[in-house]
């Protein structure tokens, strides 16, 4: 309609009435890229700044290849490049993570003589860091003679993006100075490499050195609490982020969901859940709720509410199918596992190997043992660890010893460093008594190499996590804690005996 204006009133060829109009286009949430492509086609000799305007609409559409094809027929119009040019089509190589693209246009940037350019060389950097070329990275930020606070962020990001998070804790350490970005890059690099006590102790010592917290971190460590089980400590994050006034935006809401259901505190969960308005809800706080009451064998609720959702108008994606068929299995609904699997390929999704690992887990746990293993024969996918996993589980809940061992055999196959692959298989051996093949097993395992690493667990007592091992002993109080034990135990047996003695009496 302002285009139309615009022509109505002989306007057209106004440059700054049309570059305001090719960036509303191009860049606004409510514009279209292709539209924009269209206006941008009728101006007569388009400035670099609209040539620009096209290449960044482009690196954040849907197809992040047009914006070379753009650059291309900038060129050819003899149109020369600036400083913001290079940035938006490393953003389109890191977006479709082609290195070589990013490269090719890092090499036109340094012929076209922007080699000290920081904005370009920090594009650079996230650039070859997304596409996991660390050492490349490595190389621009060395390479950079004055560097800024920016520079240092891209760097530490590209660490820990790529795993590496002594380095990335190296550059941290480093840096002149930090931001509420640097400490949210650090602490989110713990959280996606599973260190999540390390996550949450860094935070601890931000709200001592460093700045306040926004939602960005605070999303990163109410997702350490949830996988940590931390429900005390959640909740400390959720009074934080009240007290400061962060603002409460649907993604910090939902990992306020997530956390309290995954720490079983469903009814807060489903408080923060409700207080969102229906209208203002997306199919990610959907999923939050029903994989959290789920998760906690509350079947019925979850699919409840996945009706609920229907109503309420939120289309559902391969995570809420996900969902679904964990309540399913956790409920023993066969049925309605196969209706959930079903509607994925009914609306245009395509079943991942989670979908087809959990369909396995549902058969399995409802004793179709056989219906598991056919299924899993006839995917059009290769079998993963976790789809195995719940078929061999499956085999030694109802003894299916022949099947669980070509499953526990193929899971070493997949997986020959775990050590969880072997005693699976050792364990099959052992449960109809096979004491030579189980031991073999053993054996197997330690001339790998394989090391069995302890399995633990942790309790949250007054807002502190302590880990423990079986048969462990390092805790300062370990003493009366298995007095404790030893007492608790005692009393379990004096109800068990008391319970036969009552029902022989009967």
């Amino acid at each position: 309609q302002i285009h139309a204006l615009v022509i109505t009133f002989g306007l057209r060829h106004d440059s700054p009435i049309s570059s305001k109009l090719l960036s509303l286009a191009a860049l606004s949430g409510a514009g279209n890229i292709d539209y924009a492509y269209r206006l941008f086609s009728t101006l007569h000799a388009p400035r670099v700044f609209d040539w620009n305007t096209v290449i960044r609409g482009y690196s954040i559409s849907k197809n992040p290849n047009k914006s070379f094809s753009v650059f291309i027929k900038m060129l050819r119009a003899g149109v020369f490049p600036d400083y913001l040019t290079y940035p938006f089509l490393a953003k389109a190589s890191a977006r479709l993570l082609k290195p070589e693209l990013g490269g090719a246009i890092h090499g036109h940037a340094l012929k076209n003589g922007f080699q000290i350019d920081k904005f370009i060389n920090n594009s650079l950097i996230h650039m070859y860091a997304s596409c996991r070329d660390i050492v490349y990275a490595r190389r621009v930020f060395d390479e950079m003679p004055m560097k800024n606070i920016v520079s240092w962020n891209a760097m530490l990001d590209g660490y820990a993006k790529c795993g590496d998070m002594a380095s990335a804790r190296q550059v941290f350490d480093l840096m002149p100075q930090r931001d509420v970005v640097s400490w949210s890059c650090l602490i989110d690099g713990y959280v996606k490499n599973g260190d999540h006590k390390e996550a949450l102790a860094i935070f601890e010592e931000m709200l001592v050195l460093g700045p306040k917290a926004n939602e960005v971190t605070m999303v990163s460590v109410l997702c350490a609490c949830a996988h940590l089980g931390a429900l005390d400590q959640g909740r400390s994050m959720h009074c934080y982020v009240m007290d400061n006034g962060l603002p409460m935006t649907l993604v910090l809401r939902t990992s306020l969901v997530d956390m309290y259901a995954k720490c079983g505190a469903i009814e807060e969960a489903l408080y923060i859940f409700r207080g969102v308005s229906n209208g203002k809800t997306d199919v990610l706080l959907w999923n939050a709720m029903i994989g959290g009451l789920a998760i906690h064998g509350l079947v019925n609720e979850s699919l409840e509410l996945f009706t609920e959702m229907q109503i309420a108008g939120i289309v559902p994606d391969e995570i809420t199918y996900l969902c679904l068929l964990s309540a399913c299995a956790h409920g023993g609904l066969v049925k309605e596992a196969w209706y959930f699997f079903e509607c994925l390929g009914k609306h245009g999704m395509t079943p991942k190997s989670e979908h087809y690992a959990c369909m396995v887990d549902v058969l399995a746990r409802a004793g179709q043992v056989a219906e598991a293993y056919q299924f899993l024969c006839e995917m059009p996918v290769e079998p993963s660890a976790s789809l195995l996993g719940a078929l061999l589980n499956g085999c030694l809940i109802y003894g299916k010893s022949d099947l669980a061992e070509i499953v526990g055999r193929k899971l070493i196959e997949l997986d020959p460093d775990h050590d969880g692959r072997y005693i699976g298989l050792s364990n099959v051996y052992a449960a109809v008594k096979r004491w030579k093949e189980a031991r073999t097993m053993r054996e197997a395992m330690e001339r790998r190499g394989v090391k069995k690493s302890a399995g633990f667990s942790c309790v949250e007592i007054s807002g502190t996590l302590y880990s423990f091992i079986a048969h462990d002993e390092t805790h300062p109080n370990s003493k009366q804690i298995y007095e404790i034990l030893e007492f608790i135990v005692s009393q379990m047996k004096l109800d068990v005996h008391k319970d036969i003695q009552e029902y022989l009496s009967l």
